[in-house]
């Protein structure tokens, strides 16, 4: 090799190596959350992947099995994107059994699938239908990974500072696989030449770029460490800092006017949850520590001021009608919830906005 292949050998494959060891890393971690261990999945995943291609590139006499194992490792990509941002998304602290079930089949596939017909043997097969087969797959999750972000992808459109540093983690793990997945897709089907090198440049760049923004903020470590315990074994609650809570409160009370989600009389907390993407017990969190207020609080507000909008505009309903209007089931509770959030009737409340206007 030239200099220039040297230097293009050493970025492209410096990536990899440090992708390999910073995946381990967090495997290799006692105190380890769920999100975490599977971003070291995809971590390991992702590096194994780029180190083929940066091996078979510079020595296309590479031995079939690295091939394999390349693809094999390609093939774990998409599926660990996925469940990492169900995981993380969820907050879980246990892998439910249905997901050791579908891995379990993944990994059933790759291991039966591979020794019965190996690369050595069926490199047609491999290369026209395995390989073209692993992509899909990997388009298919990237897809329903999109659907999952889909409330976080709307927000940085139309805000993109009102994101936390969580949501920016996750748009930037999110959109770096995508570009990567581009730019490996670009490559399978010929459109660019030279471009398969690509793969690794992207992967090295999109790494160090993620250990420049994530780990100098220290982030990056406190978003690889399990949760504190207390002494009885129990996670540590931590409260929302306030620039997330802001965020979340604005996001929050935007999607609630924007939807109406208030005139709904069966809204939940879990409802609410996902119009924001957050965990239900994070939002009842920043409702109660951040806000001070409970749920029903928080919603009736928005009912009442809705309610008082439309008696002093709408004065042919009734207040039965109105209550039903902004998401009561009885006039009883309507009225009940109305004194408490105005400290008057809503009789009281038309006459004296009546006296008031004339």
């Amino acid at each position: 090799m030239n200099i220039g292949q040297q230097i293009l050998f050493f970025l492209s494959a410096l990536g990899a190596f440090n992708g390999l060891v910073l995946g381990l890393y967090i495997l290799h971690k006692k105190r380890k959350s769920i999100p975490f261990l599977l971003l070291g999945i995809l971590l390991l995943a992702i590096s194994i992947r780029v180190a083929k291609s940066v091996f078979i590139y510079f020595n296309p006499q590479l031995p079939k099995i690295y091939l394999q194992i390349g693809l094999s490792a390609c093939f774990l990509i998409g599926p660990s994107l996925y469940y990492f941002f169900r995981a993380a998304m969820g907050r879980l602290t246990v892998i439910p059994a249905s997901w050791k079930r579908e891995w379990s089949v993944l990994l059933g596939v790759l291991v039966v699938g591979g020794a019965v017909f190996p690369y050595q043997r069926c490199p047609n097969l491999w290369n026209h239908f395995v390989a073209q087969l692993i992509y899909v797959v990997w388009g298919v999750y990237i897809v329903a990974t999109g659907f999952l972000l889909r409330s976080t992808l709307k927000a940085c459109l139309v805000n993109r500072s009102g994101l936390n540093a969580t949501e920016q983690f996750w748009l930037w793990v999110y959109g770096s696989n995508c570009l990567l997945y581009l730019v490996y897709l670009l490559a399978l089907l010929r459109y660019v030449y030279g471009i398969y090198i690509g793969g690794g440049i992207t992967f090295t760049s999109i790494l160090y770029l993620t250990i420049f923004f994530f780990v100098k903020g220290a982030r990056m470590d406190q978003l690889l460490t399990a949760p504190e315990t207390t002494s009885l074994g129990k996670p540590e609650k931590k409260k929302i800092a306030d620039n997330d809570a802001q965020a979340w409160a604005e996001k929050l009370g935007q999607a609630i006017m924007d939807k109406a989600l208030y005139k709904d009389p069966n809204l939940k907390l879990s409802d609410l949850a996902r119009a924001i993407n957050i965990p239900a017990h994070q939002l009842s969190q920043l409702l109660n520590d951040n806000l001070g207020k409970s749920f029903s609080t928080y919603i009736n507000e928005y009912r009442i001021n809705e309610a008082c909008k439309l008696i002093t505009t709408k004065e042919h309903l009734t207040f039965e009608a109105i209550g039903y209007e902004v998401g009561y089931n009885s006039k009883s509770t309507f009225y009940a919830a109305f004194k408490k959030v105005t400290d008057t009737t809503p009789a009281l409340f038309k006459e004296t906005t009546l006296k008031t206007t004339n």
